[in-house]
């Protein structure tokens, strides 16, 4: 579980309420089944038109990412590319064979493979820069979810006040009610604006960052399969893959050898 993403949400959840609770107000006079209605299923009906069925299908394994702390590991990966160094050194690009069933990392399994099948380098640059970019396409698409969720969602709740106003205003028979019917029509903006910006928007930044995460350790196995197949001196490829990394980060303690 991504500890950030979980305590962001709960933390901006819980201040709002709070404030409600501070302000002499009640919790219960803010929950509107009509107004969620509105917001959350005109914000799911008017997303999913922009987007294909396929896309939408992915939005469960999407809040699992995003909810999900990243297990992958640049430091180790790094050190692995350089040992896969050393033993190409001693032994030849094809002793990495017998190490190919112990590579998790799909892309790294895919690289190696490429050159142990003695692959034109150019051709392996182009095989693995290609499904960099179309992964790339899909995760964008992904997070463009969620950010078209957050575009909509103020939108539906300004409609779902407008339209709780219509009904105060077509019954003004009772006065003395009007001030309550007003404050629930704009609970509808409330769910639009909260939803936005405490969920929608923040699952699409943190989906953005993911992405970022993962293109970086893929560059990085990039340069390292490339220069595991022109045989270059490991430490040169340690220094190489290391010029990824911030220079803060090249100083970690404790994450192996970088």
């Amino acid at each position: 579980m991504d500890l950030a993403s979980v305590l962001g949400v709960v933390i901006a959840i819980g201040s709002l309420l709070l404030a409600v609770v501070e302000e002499g107000g009640s919790i219960v006079a803010l929950a509107a089944a009509t107004a969620a209605l509105i917001v959350f299923g005109g914000t799911i009906g008017a997303t999913m038109v922009c987007f294909s069925m396929n896309d939408i299908k992915t939005v469960p394994k999407l809040l699992q990412i995003a909810f999900t702390e990243r297990k992958s590991n640049v430091f180790e990966t790094i050190n692995i590319i350089v040992s896969f160094a050393e033993k190409a050194r001693r032994e030849g690009l094809l002793s990495l064979e017998q190490e190919l069933t112990n590579i998790d990392n799909h892309f790294l399994r895919q690289g190696v493979q490429l050159v142990v099948d003695g692959t034109d380098p150019a051709l392996v640059k182009d095989i693995l820069e290609t499904e960099m970019a179309f992964e790339d396409q899909r995760h964008k698409i992904g997070a463009g979810i969620f950010e078209q969720a957050g575009g909509f969602a103020p939108t539906m709740g300004i409609i779902g006040t407008v339209m709780g106003l219509v009904n105060v205003l077509s019954n003004l028979s009772n006065p003395e009610e009007l001030g309550g019917a007003i404050a629930v029509a704009f609970i509808a903006t409330l769910y639009g604006v909260a939803s936005a910006n405490i969920l929608w928007l923040p699952i699409s930044a943190k989906l953005k960052l993911r992405n970022k995460q993962e293109a970086l350790e893929k560059a990085i196995i990039l340069e390292g399969v490339l220069s595991l197949q022109a045989g270059e001196n490991p430490a040169t490829v340690r220094d190489k893959l290391k010029a990824f990394l911030a220079p803060a980060a090249r100083e970690i303690k404790g994450q192996g050898e970088v």
